[in-house]
């Protein structure tokens, strides 16, 4: 009976290792195809024409101006000067206090008016928001009353189309426009609510916001302005607490025609053009020429992946034999090391695709391909007419022989030293 179990067992193990193995097979190829996968994708940028248009513009100041460059971009040499950078309007509010009398936790965005400034009753108090200037100019009403709470003036703010925010460690409002520019400036002026409609049956009620004498509610919410910096500089306000800081656009001149933006960045003639900084009457060169080193780079980015893949297919395909080799059970891994585990399943793993038949298939194939010349214009031309070569069979180190290498690559010891035929 024992001899009857023994075998049993025996056969149960070898199917248990049969699909342990099987599973880490079939880790490999995934792991296989992806990388194929990947080294295809790279290979379309190498398909056409297109991958070898690249162009690259160089800034003589590239602490002041960065440049991005488009298909459509025209080679030569353009003059820039950048005279203002765009800024974003932004009010920083005074501090808000309670007013006489009223004492306790400190103001916060439950705080209600009535305890920050003095109300008749049931009264209501407005001022008014305009955003912009001109015909596009944005105006709208904000209403409070004793019970309105700071979080519900911030609402209203928010709603009249700027970003809002009262800081309770600081008790101050942080107001800034949605967008860069001039056209963001914003400012707040004391107002009262006038009736314009009849509120008729099925019509709304329609009122109207006139400027009026000061009421107190810029002044405790701290939204008076004491000081304005616009540009460069700075004057003197309405004597109030709050500072502004004007939204201006950005300006710049290239090749004689200036240009205005409400950001830092202009699109022009295939040009993506950031401002980082005023030139001051600097003139700035910006050189378009094709881009050499990034077709370059693109090239040499295939073949890093190209030799990956087939150096762990080579790697794969010669693996040592891993006769005898089983996996662990878990009464033999109790008595290992964690990393005496990993070697010994390594072993296996580094064996399983030995002389695989599809494994040689599809390297075989492969190399094929990249060992072909090709016809153009009636010249047969192969990798190492454009420098780019495996090395010398005695030299090459073991599973590697099949890597291709680019004669002139600073970053390859082997052949730093020979002419850089893909660069030319």
């Amino acid at each position: 009976v024992q001899q009857l179990v023994e075998a049993r067992s025996n056969k149960v193990t070898k199917v248990k290792n049969s699909q342990t193995k099987l599973g880490w097979k079939q880790e490999i190829w995934k792991g296989l195809n992806s990388k194929l996968k990947t080294l295809q994708s790279k290979l379309q940028d190498l398909r056409f024409s297109s991958g070898y248009a690249k162009k690259a513009t160089k800034s003589s100041n590239e602490s002041a101006v960065s440049v991005l460059t488009g298909d459509g971009a025209v080679e030569g040499v353009q003059e820039l000067e950048i005279h203002q950078m765009a800024k974003t309007a932004y009010m920083t509010g005074g501090k808000v206090s309670f007013k006489e009398g009223i004492s306790g936790a400190a103001v916060s965005t439950d705080t209600i008016m009535g305890n920050l400034m003095n109300f008749d009753g049931d009264e209501t108090k407005s001022f008014k928001v305009t955003v912009g200037s001109g015909d596009d100019a944005k105006v709208t009403g904000i209403d409070v009353t004793s019970s309105t709470t700071v979080s519900e003036v911030l609402s209203q703010l928010k709603n009249a189309g700027l970003n809002a925010n009262f800081d309770t460690t600081q008790k101050r409002f942080y107001i800034s426009a949605k967008e860069s520019g001039a056209a963001g400036n914003f400012e707040f002026t004391s107002a009262k609510k006038v009736l314009v409609g009849t509120g008729e049956e099925g019509e709304e009620l329609k009122w109207e916001y006139e400027d009026a004498p000061d009421n107190g509610v810029l002044s405790a919410l701290g939204l008076t302005v004491e000081k304005v910096v616009d540009g460069e500089n700075e004057t003197s306000g309405l004597g109030g607490v709050a500072t502004m800081i004007k939204g201006q656009d950005a300006k710049i001149t290239l090749n004689g025609v200036d240009y205005t933006n409400t950001h830092n960045t202009f699109e022009v003639n295939g040009l993506t053009i950031t401002a980082h900084s005023k030139t001051n009457g600097e003139k700035i060169t910006l050189t378009t020429q094709r881009d050499t080193d990034g077709i370059y780079n693109m090239i040499k980015d295939f073949f890093k992946s190209y030799n990956e893949i087939i150096n762990e297919m080579d790697k794969l395909y010669n693996g040592e034999s891993a006769k005898g080799y089983e996996p662990l059970s878990d009464e033999e891994k109790s008595n290992m090391s964690e990393s005496e585990i990993e070697k010994y399943e390594q072993k296996i793993k580094d064996s399983l695709l030995r002389r695989d038949s599809g494994l040689g298939t599809v390297s075989s194939a492969i190399k094929k391909v990249m060992m072909s010349g090709f016809s153009v214009n009636g010249k047969t031309l192969y990798l190492a007419n454009f420098g780019i070569e495996t090395a010398n069979y005695f030299n090459a180190t073991d599973n590697e022989r099949n890597a291709y290498h680019i004669c002139g690559d600073a970053d390859d010891v082997d052949f730093s030293a020979k002419q850089d035929k893909l660069k030319s």
